[in-house]
């Protein structure tokens, strides 16, 4: 059985945190000067999931609130809006976790994009209810697309790069209990 001991966790805690900072930091960067006619996969999105399906001790709720919140304004969205929606969407995978764990990649590839397009759909539809101007469908699906079609990369970074592997059975958490 591996024990995660309290320092891993929170170094494993501080990883997430780091590497979704140095992904909305490496978006703020002007590396292009002319508009782009498609949109690139959500990075900090598909991590924050990875990492909360794998390994759901590894980004608490506060983390994933904090590092969306500071995104929100620094992307210049309305602020809070989807970092309550992504708080939501990890959630249900957290719950999820323990029963993915035993399942194929497939299987949890699946419901990693349904939560995805979960979250786009409640996104678009609270700014049009709202009436907050939103970037155009196409823009927003192609988005979505991308980081579903991205997610196994995502998948395979956060497992071989990072070490966040899906916990096993016999596993024992900080606190003795079993994964």
């Amino acid at each position: 059985m591996s024990e995660l001991s309290p320092a891993r966790l929170w170094l494993m805690r501080a990883g997430y945190v780091a590497l979704g900072l140095a992904i909305i930091f490496f978006q703020l960067l002007p590396l292009e000067t002319m508009p782009r006619r498609f949109a690139g996969p959500d990075l900090l999105l598909g991590f924050t999931c990875a990492w909360a399906v794998r390994r759901p001790e590894f980004t608490p709720a506060l983390s994933i609130a904090a590092l969306m919140l500071i995104a929100d304004m620094l992307f210049q969205r309305p602020p809070g809006l989807f970092a309550a929606l992504t708080l939501l969407g990890t959630g249900a995978l957290k719950r999820r976790a323990a029963g993915l764990r035993d399942q194929t990649f497939a299987v949890e590839w699946l419901t990693v994009s349904l939560s995805f397009i979960a979250i786009l759909l409640a996104y678009r539809l609270i700014l049009s209810i709202l009436l907050i101007p939103q970037a155009p469908l196409g823009l927003s699906v192609i988005q979505v697309a991308m980081t579903v079609v991205t997610y196994p990369l995502i998948a395979l970074i956060t497992g071989a790069l990072f070490g966040v592997q899906k916990s096993q059975p016999g596993d024992v958490d900080t606190m003795g209990g079993r994964a």
